[in-house]
């Protein structure tokens, strides 16, 4: 979490089987709502974090756990599980091979992808008062 920047709830944790994606967008965009008015940054905040969730499930082990924070002017959302699958033929670590790094590199004002074998974690900062990207 970003120096100065407080929890918008509890972090909420799931495993990828299920409707845990699904509940995680809903709730990032939920928490979200209460610094971002804009409907259409909100539909970016979303799509970031169903990119990024996609991503956690697809590509990550363990509890994908989902935390928004914010200073009142930036939201910052994190998605992190418990370190990379591994490649069923190659044993090399998975990385994103869709379009999900850069749906969230052309939308989010900050962001960053820190990963070690045993944590990966996907963040991303919005102003909650800049015009929407696509806007």
């Amino acid at each position: 979490m970003t120096v100065g920047m407080e929890r918008l709830g509890e972090p909420f944790g799931f495993t990828g089987d299920g409707d845990g994606g699904r509940r995680a967008r809903r709730t990032v965009r939920e928490r979200a709502a209460k610094v971002v008015a804009d409907e259409t940054l909100l539909d970016d905040v979303e799509l970031m974090a169903a990119e990024a969730v996609a991503n956690a499930i697809l590509h990550g082990t363990g509890l994908v756990t989902v935390t928004v924070s914010t200073d009142g002017r930036r939201v910052r959302v994190d998605i992190a599980d418990d370190g990379p699958a591994r490649e069923a033929s190659h044993g090399e670590l998975r990385l994103d091979h869709g379009r999900g790094l850069t749906v969230v590199d052309a939308l989010a004002d900050e962001w960053g992808l820190d990963q070690s074998p045993r944590r990966t974690r996907l963040w991303f900062i919005v102003d909650a008062h800049r015009p929407p990207a696509h806007a």
